[in-house]
């Protein structure tokens, strides 16, 4: 089977999602809904319509379609999507879908808001920086040169970061772009390994495992109201977590359900990396016979846990990330004013 590395936007899947699910409620067949969206499709959202216009001619299944582009549809979309199309709910399965898009949209958007002020100090703290190398530093530095004055080491290297920076600007540009492709670069290859050790760091650990844990039980919600057995499901699950812990976890749930037992008593034996309230709400469920909306309650429950974590993590990188420029630009302030001061005390002394 053909495959496409293309991919789509949260925005236009979402738009897509929904345009399919509203035609096929007001009864339009899927292939004239399709051959009607594609009159404003456009880049990778056209190429989507048409392979599904080709595969659903050829009387393939939608989920067919979306197997082809696993950039845009993981594997947990699209045994939703299957399960929907043989049992004939798929108008049900691409609301569910909508909502989740939705939901994972509105989750990120709450991940970026809480990296924006960082990025933004780390950006004008490295603007500040070339400011003072580049406008600053040349100024003092002929001063201190025709006065042969016995200079600091923090100034020395200042002057030599400076001089280097005007001599050498092309070659730095294109070192520091190199430096970024290459790091680019290895991030692609190594995304997981890289992102694993990026999310064992002491405050970034918790709320990677709290955001694995509610993809994690928004996935299962969906796949078990699809009717999906729970032992495929669990299996489908573990490749939308990122800590290996959790992905462990979901393993041996897995092999606990397969020998017959209940979901709840797998992840008891995982109680390091599942919150008790967790498995009460499942146990809960699974007592009254509706483990799908229980787990809902739990991805709720958990998204809200998210946002709360959040806060307290941004609320402590934010200081310490002020502190940090403070003391980065006043010492290169120092290494400036440093000099000066020596120049004057020798002045008065003479």
């Amino acid at each position: 089977m053909k495959t496409y590395n293309t991919t789509l936007s949260a925005n236009d899947k979402i738009a897509l999602v929904s345009n399919l699910h509203t035609m096929l409620v007001s009864g339009i067949p899927i292939l004239e809904t399709v051959e009607s969206l594609l009159e404003d499709a456009k880049g990778n959202q056209l190429k989507l319509l048409q392979a599904m216009r080709d595969d659903l001619g050829q009387g393939q299944h939608m989920y067919v379609t979306f197997q082809k582009f696993p950039k845009m549809f993981d594997k947990v979309t699209v045994n939703i999507l299957k399960a929907s199309e043989e049992s004939g709910t798929l108008d049900t399965a691409l609301e569910d879908l909508k909502l989740s898009i939705r939901k994972e949209i509105e989750f990120n958007d709450k991940i970026r808001s809480a990296l924006l002020y960082p990025a933004f100090i780390m950006v004008v703290f490295v603007m500040v920086m070339v400011v003072i190398l580049v406008v600053v530093v040349p100024k003092i530095s002929t001063v201190f040169t025709n006065l042969n004055v016995v200079l600091p080491l923090p100034t020395v290297i200042m002057i030599f970061l400076s001089n280097a920076l005007l001599t050498y600007t092309i070659p730095i540009i294109l070192v520091v772009a190199a430096i970024i492709g290459g790091v680019i670069f290895l991030f692609k290859r190594n995304r997981m390994i890289i992102i694993r050790a990026l999310t064992s760091l002491p405050l970034i650990s918790l709320l990677t495992q709290q955001i694995d844990l509610t993809r994690f039980t928004r996935s299962l919600y969906l796949l078990l109201t699809a009717g999906i057995p729970i032992t495929t499901a669990l299996e489908l699950t573990q490749d939308v977590v990122i800590k290996k812990n959790i992905q462990n976890a979901i393993k041996h749930t897995k092999n606990v359900v397969f020998d017959g037992k209940k979901l709840s008593e797998g992840l008891k034996d995982s109680k390091k990396v599942i919150p008790p309230i967790m498995i009460k709400i499942i146990e809960a469920g699974e007592r009254s016979g509706s483990l799908d909306k229980a787990m809902l309650d739990v991805s709720d429950f958990l998204d809200y846990e998210v946002s709360s974590t959040l806060k307290t993590v941004t609320a402590l990188i934010e200081p310490i990330m002020l502190v940090g420029v403070g003391v980065l630009i006043g010492g290169m302030m120092m290494a400036i004013i440093a000099p000066i001061y020596q120049l004057i005390g020798s002045v008065g002394v003479k």
